[in-house]
């Protein structure tokens, strides 16, 4: 296996993770980024956190609209599991990388405008990455 197969591969092994730990933390309060009384299992809201915490900028009134909603709530962790798992298993990435740029966009707007930098933040930079997979996912 050349270099470059190393990367790729490792690039989206290490982006599933990311989004594979994402869904099991909020379903199951790991502690992390959830403790375990506001897990999904237990109860919680996946979204409520964020959507109510951590949005700011000119869309913040819409997102906030948002937080707690169950179908929000589905469509939110039903994504996270579906990038990560198409990363991992390397099927369907195409459509996992377009689930993932959609996610990324929309947090990225949520966020507006961003503390770091007054337009790119890491939710830029991972659709990027997610674009750069969904090309190379059509190459192969």
């Amino acid at each position: 296996m050349n270099i470059q197969k190393i990367v790729w591969l490792s690039l989206r092994l290490v982006m599933s993770f990311i989004f594979l730990w994402a869904f099991f933390d909020k379903l199951f309060g790991l502690g992390f980024a959830t403790i375990s009384e506001k897990a999904w299992i237990n109860g919680g809201s996946p979204t409520t956190g964020f959507l109510l915490g951590a949005v700011k900028g000119p869309f913040a009134e819409i997102f906030h609209s948002l937080a707690g909603v169950a179908v929000v709530d589905w469509l939110f962790m039903i994504g996270l599991l579906f990038i990560g798992l198409t990363l991992l298993l390397n099927k369907y990435v195409f459509w996992g990388a377009i689930v993932g740029i959609i996610i990324m966009i929309l947090m990225w707007l949520a966020l507006l405008f961003p503390s770091n930098n007054p337009l790119i933040d890491e939710h830029i930079v991972y659709a990027l990455v997610f674009a750069l997979l969904a090309i190379k996912s059509k190459k192969d």
